[in-house]
């Protein structure tokens, strides 16, 4: 059986001419020649090496099919724009939906590249049974993907993950911010990170996290008395607290 439903939170671009794989490759976390084995998950970072946009890239004949939200599509088509000086690329956007769903894929469906637990994706229409559209969001919580969790011009994506949710390359050569991403790969410890956290109580979405009155993180998605926060590691270890909430490591 086959569930989904077309995520309108979504938008696609299209990135298209001669010079589009080396004109990504250049810009993006991820290694834009693993594209002839299927799609990808990857990043634009800025030059300090934080966190601007993430997205799906998919070939798509002779054009690469770039899936981001739909809210920071023309914020993301203007940064490539930026970047593009004289290069042979073209970039619009591309009106086909995005359905996301699990079970079976529809022909033409992908499996989500960051963890088997999202399920697949589509470019196009697709016939399926009804899933409700927040069917993910717990799923996000209990496998750490983050989605409203990265912060523009905050987020370092090693400590969101990104790593471990196929999202970077090490070994593809230069992009965007990769001398700040490979740094605190080979030569720093992780000291702050998304983890998964029982909630006891509520906290709104971004509320800051304190123990033992000292600032420990912030309180992101909750859903069913678990949730995703960004922590400091060495105040992370015991009880803390969110407004009224009380949170612990899970």
């Amino acid at each position: 059986m086959t569930n989904g439903y077309h995520d309108k939170s979504r938008q696609l671009l299209r990135i298209s001419g001669s010079d589009r794989q080396s004109f990504l490759q250049g810009l993006v976390t991820n290694d834009v020649l693993k594209l002839t084995n299927g799609p990808i998950y990857a990043a634009l970072l800025s030059a300090q090496g934080k966190y601007m946009f993430d997205f799906f890239l998919a070939e798509d004949g002779d054009a690469v099919l770039l899936d981001v939200a739909a809210a920071r599509a023309p914020a993301l088509a203007q940064r490539l724009t930026m970047y593009r000086l004289r290069a042979d690329v073209q970039i619009e956007a591309d009106e086909r939906p995005v359905w996301r769903g699990i079970g079976d894929k529809p022909e033409g469906g992908f499996a989500d590249p960051r963890h088997a637990a999202m399920g697949w994706r589509l470019y196009g229409e697709a016939a399926t049974e009804a899933l409700p559209e927040d069917h993910f969001e717990a799923l996000r919580v209990e496998h750490i993907i983050p989605e409203p969790e990265l912060v523009e011009n905050e987020t370092y994506i090693l400590e969101a993950g990104f790593e471990r949710l196929n999202g970077v390359d090490f070994r593809k050569g230069c992009y965007v911010g990769q001398e700040i991403t490979a740094r605190m790969k080979h030569k720093t410890e992780l000291k702050k990170g998304l983890r998964r956290v029982a909630v006891q109580g509520k906290a709104d979405f971004g509320t800051a996290i304190t123990a033992d009155g000292k600032p420990a993180g912030t309180l992101f998605t909750v859903v069913d008395s678990f949730g995703l926060a960004h922590l400091r590691f060495d105040r992370a270890q015991g009880e803390m607290q969110a407004e009224t909430a009380r949170l612990k490591l899970a």
